[in-house]
Parts: structure tokens; C-alpha cells; sequence
């Protein structure tokens, strides 16, 4: 099972993020685990200092902007 961490404080954005993840998981019909991580700690782990950010299975593959589900289907595929 993939995971993949959404990466952002709850803003707008981050929320998106992780709506158009969840579109794009289903999409491709595959199991995924999504995972909020919204402590700055957490978040500053992974090297990201602009949020939103999107990592699968535990690296980083965008920060600063909400990928579309068609995006983030690439980044699983």
C-alpha cells in the first residue's frame, strides 16, 4: 500500500491537496494511505519550507503548490 503524506498547517490549499489526492487514488483504483502532517516539526523533517507539499511513501514530490488529480496520478503511476 502507498502512502502519502500531505504535507501543510490545514490552510486552503493544503485541504485541496489532499481532496485532489484522494480523487487521484481512486482514479487509478489503487490502495493508499493518506496521512496529514501539520506539526511545522514534522513538516521541517522533510526539507520543505513552502507548504502545501505532497510525499509519497515518504519523499518529498512537490511543495508550494496543489497539484491537480491528473498530477499526482503521474507521480503514482
Amino acid at each position: 500500500m502507498r502512502k502519502i503524506q500531505i504535507l501543510g498547517t490545514g490552510c486552503a490549499k493544503c485541504r485541496q491537496l489532499a481532496a485532489n489526492a484522494e480523487a487521484a487514488i481512486k482514479g487509478l483504483g489503487i490502495e493508499a494511505q493518506i496521512e496529514k502532517v501539520d506539526k511545522i516539526q514534522d513538516i521541517m523533517r522533510f526539507g520543505v519550507m513552502v507548504t502545501p507539499a505532497l510525499a509519497v511513501d515518504g519523499e518529498v514530490k512537490s511543495a508550494g503548490k496543489v497539484l491537480s488529480p491528473e498530477e499526482i496520478k503521474k507521480l503514482l503511476a
